[in-house]
C-alpha cells in the first residue's frame, strides 16, 4: 500500500466517523411512541348475515398486497363477517404450499412463509379461500400442491364469485397488483 492510498483510507475512516457523529443514532430509544393511537372509525363488527369477500391479483413477496388482503380478510372474518378470498391470475401463486428453500416450507428470507401462515390460519378460523386453476396453471403450479383447505375454481368463476358476492351484499375488496 502506498502513502497515497494509507492518506486516503486515513480520510475514509475519518470522513466515516464524522457521519456517524452527525445525528446520533438512535435517535429515539426502542419503544418510544411516535404516533397517535386515536381510532377514528367506530370498532364495527359484523351485523347478522354480512360477508366480506378479498380479491387477489398480487404475487407473493412482490409486494404487501397480496399479505395485507388476507391480514384484512382475517380481520373482517374475527368481526363475525363470512368471509372468502379468491386468489386469480398471479395472485394464485399465494396458495401454493410448496414454496420454501431449500426444501418446501423452509423460509430462505424472514418473511418468506408469511402468506402461508396467514392463509393457513383464516382458513382454520373458518375463512373460505378460493383459488383460479388457470391462474395456478399460468404460472406451472400444481393443483395438488395448494395449501391445505384451498378451494380451487374453474377460471370463469371469478366473474361469477363476484356476482355471487354482491348479490349477498358483501363488502368487495379488490387488490390489484401489476
Amino acid at each position: 500500500m502506498t502513502a497515497i492510498d494509507e492518506q486516503l483510507d486515513a480520510q475514509l475512516k475519518a470522513n466515516i466517523e464524522k457521519s456517524l457523529a452527525e445525528i446520533p443514532h438512535p435517535s429515539l430509544a426502542k419503544g418510544s411512541t411516535i404516533y397517535g393511537s386515536t381510532k377514528l372509525f367506530p370498532d364495527y363488527q359484523a351485523e347478522a348475515g354480512e360477508t366480506y369477500f378479498t380479491l387477489v391479483h398480487g404475487i407473493a413477496h412482490e409486494s404487501s398486497v397480496s399479505f395485507v388482503a388476507v391480514l384484512q380478510a382475517t380481520r373482517a372474518l374475527r368481526k363475525g363477517f363470512e368471509s372468502a378470498i379468491y386468489f386469480y391470475g398471479p395472485g394464485s401463486m399465494n396458495c401454493i404450499a410448496t414454496r420454501g428453500f431449500p426444501t418446501t416450507g423452509d423460509a430462505a428470507f424472514p418473511g418468506e412463509q408469511n402468506i402461508n401462515g396467514a392463509l393457513e390460519t383464516f382458513i382454520a378460523e373458518g375463512g373460505t379461500v378460493y383459488c383460479c386453476r388457470f391462474g395456478l396453471a399460468l404460472h406451472g403450479l400444481r393443483e395438488e400442491d395448494l395449501i391445505a383447505g384451498v378451494v380451487p375454481a374453474h377460471p370463469l368463476d371469478v366473474q361469477d364469485a363476484v356476482i355471487h358476492y354482491a348479490r349477498k351484499g358483501a363488502i368487495i375488496n379488490s387488490t390489484y397488483m401489476v
